[in-house]
C-alpha cells in the first residue's frame, strides 16, 4: 500500500487529520470559569459541573438551571431573566398564567401531591380542588389548566393552555430521571416517548372520552398488568423524598 515515494504524504495526512480531530474534540475541555459557583461557567464548557453557558456569572441565583415561574415567589416580576433563556417576565412562557410549561424544577416528591386514587395530582395554576374534583367524578370530567398527574416518578402528565394540543387534549407527557439530586426531564411534548420506546399518548388515547386521557382500570386503557399495591410502593421509593 505504501511505497518509500508515498509514505512521507501519507504521514503528513495522518498527522494532519489527529490534529484535526484533536482540535474539534477539544480534549480535554476548557477549564470552567464559574466565578460565582452555581456550577454554569461563561463562557460555557464541558470542564463546569454544568455544560450551559451561565448569563450572569455573577450571581450564582441566576443560570440555566434556577426557576422563573408564577409559583416561586418574585421570580416572574423581577425584572431578570432567572433562567436564562432569553425572556424576562412576562415574556417567559413559564410565567404564562394561561398554560404551564414545566420545568425540571416543578416537579418534586411525589408524595407532596394528594392521592385521590392510583395516582398522585396536584395543580400549579391555583386550580387543585376542581382537579381533584374530576379526578374522583364517577362520570369523569375535563381536568384544568395547570394539572400534573403521575403514576409513577418517572412519568408525569401535563394540562397545558388550551389549543396547545388538541389531539391530546392539550395534555404534555414527560419522560423523567429522578434521583436524589432532584429531576432530570429526558423527553417531554405531545407525543414523548416512555422507557420502552411507546408513545405515551398511544395508551393514553385508548381512555373512553369522558375521562380526558387519564387511565385506570375501568377507563378502556389497557392495563398495565401491575398491581395498585406495587404502583404504590414506586411511589413511596421515590428518591426525591426526604
Amino acid at each position: 500500500m505504501f511505497s518509500r515515494r508515498t509514505l512521507p504524504v501519507w504521514i503528513a495526512l495522518i498527522a494532519l487529520s489527529g490534529m484535526f480531530l484533536l482540535g474539534q474534540e477539544t480534549w480535554p475541555p476548557p477549564a470552567c470559569v464559574d466565578n460565582d459557583g452555581d456550577g454554569y461557567g461563561s463562557p460555557a464548557s464541558a470542564g463546569c459541573a454544568h455544560p450551559e453557558l451561565d448569563c450572569d456569572d455573577t450571581n450564582p441565583a441566576i443560570n440555566p438551571g434556577a426557576s422563573e415561574r408564577l409559583n416561586d415567589g418574585s421570580t416572574c416580576s423581577d425584572g431578570i431573566d432567572n433562567d436564562c433563556n432569553s425572556f424576562t417576565d412576562g415574556n417567559d412562557s413559564k410565567c404564562d398564567p394561561n398554560d404551564l410549561d414545566m420545568s425540571a424544577l416543578d416537579f418534586e416528591c411525589v408524595l407532596n401531591w394528594p392521592q385521590p386514587n392510583v395516582y398522585r395530582l396536584t395543580n400549579l395554576r391555583g386550580h387543585l380542588t376542581e382537579a381533584l374534583a374530576v379526578a374522583q367524578s364517577p362520570t369523569g370530567g375535563t381536568f384544568p389548566l395547570g394539572t400534573v398527574i403521575q403514576v409513577i416518578p418517572g412519568e408525569a402528565m401535563v394540562k397545558r393552555a388550551s389549543d396547545w394540543s388538541p389531539e391530546t387534549n392539550d395534555w404534555e407527557f414527560f419522560s423523567l430521571n429522578v434521583s436524589a439530586a432532584g429531576t432530570g426531564i429526558v423527553r417531554r411534548g405531545p407525543f414523548a416517548t416512555n422507557g420502552l420506546g411507546m408513545t405515551c399518548f398511544s395508551c393514553h388515547s385508548k381512555a373512553d372520552a369522558q375521562w380526558d386521557l387519564v387511565c385506570r382500570k375501568t377507563h378502556g386503557c389497557d392495563p398495565l398488568g401491575i398491581s395498585d399495591a406495587t404502583l404504590e410502593s414506586l411511589q413511596q421509593a421515590d428518591p426525591r423524598c426526604p
